[in-house]
């Protein structure tokens, strides 16, 4: 019993050996395997934080139609240009004028000071100033909004003193600021997009990455294999578990440099927030990156050939960043769509490594969003065993209809 058992573990580990191998060999030897498992996860990172190195947007130009004319008008446009979020570009006789250059994309805000601005603010009046921004780029409303807004508070402030009658600098500070505040933004102080957006990123790319290649290798296996099955007809490939961890080992070798260069050395590149723990951050990409590989194996049943991942998965990278509740609130999100999220790793693994990596929690800040990682590798490593038993059962049902079938003619 003992002679048969260890033979039985001896066969499987060499089984599960040949396996591994020859995954690994096809994942070198592919060559669209090795541009989504390696070019990309190396080249994307970097594209993307060198497209939002900038973190915000600065000087954005804008176009003037200053009706009132005043020394006190331009006094606020001195200082709305001085801000560092835009500057003036333009001044124009009327809003026809600057509308055009709105419209051709010479600037991208309009301020409009109306004739009776200085007046209104003599007589005790409350003055306004219009401002027009192109919305086709949300950071573009920010600077024209932003800017004016701190110029505007700041000259309320100046005329309140000055109206007030104080005789000492305590008295003036107090009418100033009768509430004093201190402005800090927590996990992002530079209020940059590159710091809020690209830990996200990391995160998906890792998963549509393995989405992509794994779902290529398996159409390859269809096209080459005799039976177009996602297995081959094979000695090697009668175990179902050392066929599944055979190839998943491979995928995590691989992966495991890859994750380390993503979220570990291009944040470093360049100085994204990252102030969360290395362990705890491994701790917690080794459910994820294991969630993704059987999620890409399960998924991969449904890719007859090589193209069709491409179809399948590339469209999903948008949705899925959406859904993560990082470019768009959770909380907002329907219910529908908010537990349709919870089918990706993406939603657990970004949400988590931006608690850890970018807000300093440990490993026990995320005990959800890791228990559930793991939930999900667990539950896709069963579908990614019943799919892959599913083709076996095929293969050699196919295999035995063919051997019969060349049997009756070879009688004939």
């Amino acid at each position: 019993m003992k002679q048969k058992l260890l033979k039985y573990w001896k066969q499987s580990y060499e089984d599960w050996n040949v396996i591994f191998r020859e995954e690994l060999r096809n994942i070198f030897r592919d060559s669209g395997v090795l541009i989504f498992f390696i070019l990309v996860p190396l080249a994307y990172p970097l594209l993307y934080s060198f497209i939002y190195t900038n973190e915000v947007v600065r000087e954005v130009p804008v176009a003037v139609v200053d009706a009132d004319r005043s020394a006190t008008s331009r006094d606020y446009l001195r200082r709305t240009d001085a801000t560092a979020d835009i500057r003036i570009a333009a001044y124009c006789a009327n809003m026809e004028e600057a509308r055009e250059l709105l419209k051709h994309r010479e600037v991208y805000g309009i301020i409009y000071i109306p004739s009776d601005f200085t007046s209104r603010l003599s007589r005790g009046e409350q003055s306004y100033v219009s401002l027009f921004s192109d919305m086709s780029g949300m950071l573009y409303y920010k600077a024209v909004l932003t800017s004016n807004t701190n110029v505007s508070l700041d000259m309320n402030a100046r005329i309140k003193v000055a109206r007030a009658g104080n005789t000492t600098q305590e008295q003036d500070k107090v009418t100033e600021h009768p509430i004093a505040y201190e402005e800090v933004s927590l996990y992002n102080p530079q209020n940059g997009f590159a710091a809020f957006l690209i830990p996200a990123v990391l995160m998906l790319i890792l998963q549509q990455t393995l989405l992509l290649g794994v779902g290529i290798s398996a159409g390859t296996a269809r096209e080459h294999n005799a039976f177009r099955n996602l297995l081959p007809v094979s000695r090697h490939y009668t175990g179902l578990l050392r066929i599944v961890l055979g190839k998943s080992w491979a995928y995590l070798l691989v992966y495991i440099p890859i994750s380390v260069y993503v979220l570990g050395v291009v944040p470093r590149l360049f100085r994204l927030n990252q102030i969360g723990a290395p362990h705890d951050i491994a701790l917690f990409a080794l459910p994820y990156l294991l969630a993704c590989i059987f999620f890409a194996m399960t998924v991969s049943v449904l890719v007859r050939h090589r193209e069709t991942c491409i179809m399948l998965i590339v469209f999903s990278s948008i949705p899925l960043l959406f859904l993560s509740g990082v470019s768009w609130p959770g909380s907002a999100l329907p219910a529908f769509w908010k537990g349709f999220s919870y089918f990706f790793p993406s939603t657990f693994g970004v949400n988590g490594f931006l608690k850890i990596n970018n807000m300093g929690g440990e490993l026990t800040s995320v005990r959800t969003e890791w228990t559930v990682l793991w939930a999900q590798a667990i539950v896709y490593f069963l579908t990614t065993c019943l799919v892959y038993r599913n083709s076996i059962i095929a293969s050699r049902r196919r295999f035995i209809a063919r051997y019969r079938e060349l049997k009756a003619r070879k009688k004939a």
